[in-house]
């Protein structure tokens, strides 16, 4: 085998590769024994005809795919670590010359790791976040806690208010026509939810239970069912019941029933002191992540467009995993919101080359300051993860081959890269 490599912009490589043609001749004489058995040729058994008749009746290059598959598989590793090359995409390969008898020549265009020169990253100044619990955050968590344990009052001597829980039937038609989820019967709504189409719950308000009545609407342009986009919608309402929330009081007794404390204002220490450990771990999320925008934001370095496009459809994946988990299959949401694969990727691309950046950044990092981790490590963090998942620890072990370890060892390096930057930086 011989390969010639050509540096070529934004870090992308092709590799020119030969193989001799005795080894291209047995890759086709493999090929045809491995497949000989799924043509049938006049006057001889099937997988029993030699391999000339077989390219007499299916033409001469019958054999040529498989054996060029088996020379690339055979070659092209090699090719990549006999030039040192830190291939980052898949290949995309192109015949030069395929005929038997002769060489076969390939093409491979592959992209590679970019170079990261690093900027400033040692004593990084940013703001730092804010970490104050106000008397106002406190009022605010005691106002979720009420709103968490309020009680809905049947109300038969007023008109619905913004507010108010209703219980109600409807039933919708565009240009007099029924359509399909349009009609509703006992169905809770809280007028201010916003969860109906714009403009109908405030005209529920002012009427009250028992009262039958048209509500008009228009759909927006842009609905999920695009048959009713845009068009006006009559919908026949009537109110069954109104319901409205009655917090409970601020006080000792409050306190007891939601806590383990005796006094509201125990009560109310605990939430702040919740408040501040909380706030705490917020701003130091924050601050580790302004220290990194600003450190990836100083290094420099050309990222191969297959780089970011293998990123791109790892996240895409990702998130059509995280879609399916949530029962909304990837295809049935792209439907319903007019989304396009194109447009998906290029909504992602940006976040992608963003993750990119800081990876590269930090593993450069990590060579220039030769951070280094405990031996034990990595089976530190196998035995974390046996517990958190409650597996045993051996069975654990067994789903990490060589490169998951590997893998995983590089991403406690890159951990305490971003420990080194915060320990480092500078919170004005």
């Amino acid at each position: 085998m011989d390969c010639k490599v050509e540096k070529q912009e934004k870090n992308m490589v092709k590799l020119t590769v030969t193989v001799p043609a005795a080894d291209f001749s047995k890759a086709l004489t493999g090929s045809y024994n491995k497949n000989k058995g799924k043509y049938a040729v006049p006057g001889f058994r099937k997988g029993h005809a030699p391999q000339v008749m077989i390219e007499k009746a299916y033409g001469k290059g019958v054999f040529y795919e498989d054996a060029v598959n088996t020379c690339i598989d055979a070659t092209y590793p090699g090719a990549v670590k006999d030039n040192a090359l830190e291939v980052v995409s898949r290949p995309q390969i192109e015949l030069s010359q395929i005929e038997e008898g002769k060489d076969l020549i390939y093409t491979a265009f592959v992209a590679t790791r970019p170079e990261v020169t690093l900027g400033d990253y040692r004593g990084i100044e940013v703001k730092k976040a804010d970490m104050e619990v106000t008397d106002a955050d406190v009022e605010a968590a005691l106002k979720q806690e009420q709103e968490r344990n309020a009680r809905l009052i049947t109300i038969e001597d007023r008109a619905a208010e913004t507010g108010d829980s209703l219980t109600i039937d409807f039933n919708g038609s565009v240009d007099g026509k029924p359509f399909e989820g349009g009609k509703g019967e006992k169905y809770p709504l809280e007028l201010g939810s916003h969860s109906f189409i714009e403009g109908f719950e405030e005209q529920l308000v002012g009427h009250k239970t028992g009262e039958e009545f048209d509500v008009n609407v228009t759909f927006p342009d842009k609905y999920q069912a695009t048959e009713l986009a845009g068009k006006p919608a009559v919908f026949r309402v009537k109110i069954d019941e109104i319901k409205k929330k009655e917090l409970p009081e601020l006080n000792d007794e409050f306190a007891g029933e939601v806590s383990e404390f005796d006094t509201l204002e125990a009560y109310k220490a605990d939430v702040k002191k919740k408040l501040t450990e909380e706030k705490a771990k917020k701003a130091a999320t924050e601050n580790e992540n302004n220290v990194i925008k600003k450190v990836v934001e100083n290094a420099t370095m050309d990222i191969p467009e297959p780089m970011i496009e293998a990123q791109v459809n790892q996240m895409i994946e990702e998130y059509a995993n995280r879609m399916q988990s949530q029962g909304i299959p990837l295809d049935q949401y792209m439907k319903y919101t007019g989304m396009t694969p194109e447009k998906l990727k290029e909504q992602f691309k940006p976040q992608a080359e963003e993750r990119i950046r800081t990876r590269l950044t930090l593993e450069e990092i990590v060579k220039k300051e030769d951070i280094r981790i405990a031996d034990d490590a990595v089976d530190q963090e196998l035995e974390k993860m046996a517990k958190s998942y409650k597996v045993d620890l051996e069975k654990m072990k067994g789903y990490f081959g060589e490169e998951q370890r590997k893998q995983m060892e590089e991403d406690l390096k890159v951990n305490e890269a971003v420990d080194f930057l915060v320990a480092e930086a500078k919170l004005v």
